[in-house]
């Protein structure tokens, strides 16, 4: 029984499928966890619709669908997920960061409400159940899976996750935004002993000079939190559009001469522990 992750999406901001993004991936914020025999997704980007085609051809099904936040780039293929749309699928819809607002349902079904688009939240047929939190509980999906979460430093709030299962963990913080020279010490406690981070680098530090207030970070800062909280391997992770293949080659060598434990995410990819 091990802890597996996929990448459907690691893009931020706005898909990008275009012949300069195949190496890395074009697709928006999506990660399928596996924890034993049942199956989680982080985020529902656009990577989620090939996510939903893989589950309808095999035959498998997703209990929960976590949201960090719910900007576009992180909901905008939730229409196009196919077993919402299976009698019989059940599937736990959870959010952390609204707060006293009309939650994570309401969200979702604004974002399918005409004009915006034709097909209404209610024509999903499985057994939809939402669940809003407050960033910052412990919450639970099943009784030998972990999973803490922490309050991300975002514009309208995000949620940071560690999960844990059968002594390995793996956490996702995105998207936030550092205070230079401070570390985030919600991020820290979440962090600390992590077999994987995966951290919202979506800029370089010169890039980040400019874009104060956005609610995004750099893999300098991750793998400044990882190595002061003692976390294995950083996932570099939300990369910015305009960071095509080749800038990628690039950000990741230097990474890796920076230190080790830093591997850029790549849509596809799996990994075990």
């Amino acid at each position: 029984m091990s802890l597996k992750i996929k990448f459907w999406g690691v893009r931020g901001s706005i898909a990008c499928p275009t012949s300069d993004h195949m190496k890395y991936g074009g697709n928006t914020s999506c990660i399928e966890v596996r924890a034993g025999d049942r199956c989680f997704v982080l985020d529902a980007g656009t990577g989620i619709r090939s996510f939903g085609d893989s589950l309808m051809k095999s035959g498998s099904s997703v209990s929960h669908i976590l949201f960090t936040h719910t900007h576009w780039d992180h909901i905008n293929g939730f229409p196009f997920f196919a077993p919402a749309y299976i009698p019989g699928n059940a599937i736990t819809i959870m959010a952390g960061h609204l707060g006293d607002e009309d939650g994570i349902q309401d969200v979702l079904s604004t974002q399918m409400h005409n004009p915006v688009f034709p097909v209404p939240l209610d024509a999903m047929q499985a057994d939809l159940r939402y669940h809003d939190f407050e960033a910052g509980e412990d919450i639970k999906i099943f009784d030998d899976v972990r999973i803490s979460t922490a309050r991300l430093n975002h514009p309208n709030g995000a949620t940071g996750y560690r999960i844990e299962y059968e002594g390995k963990s793996v956490v996702y913080v995105t998207d936030t935004e550092h205070i230079p020279g401070e570390m985030d010490q919600n991020i820290l406690g979440l962090i600390e002993g992590a077999d994987f981070v995966i951290y919202d680098s979506t800029y370089t530090e010169k890039e980040f000079l400019t874009k104060i207030g956005w609610g995004h970070s750099t893999w300098n800062e991750g793998m400044r939190l990882c190595r002061e909280a003692n976390a294995k391997k950083l996932g570099i992770f939300h990369h910015e559009p305009s960071h095509d293949d080749d800038f990628m080659d690039k950000l990741a060598e230097e990474a890796k001469a920076a230190w080790d434990g830093n591997m850029v995410c790549r849509e596809g990819m799996e990994m075990e522990f």
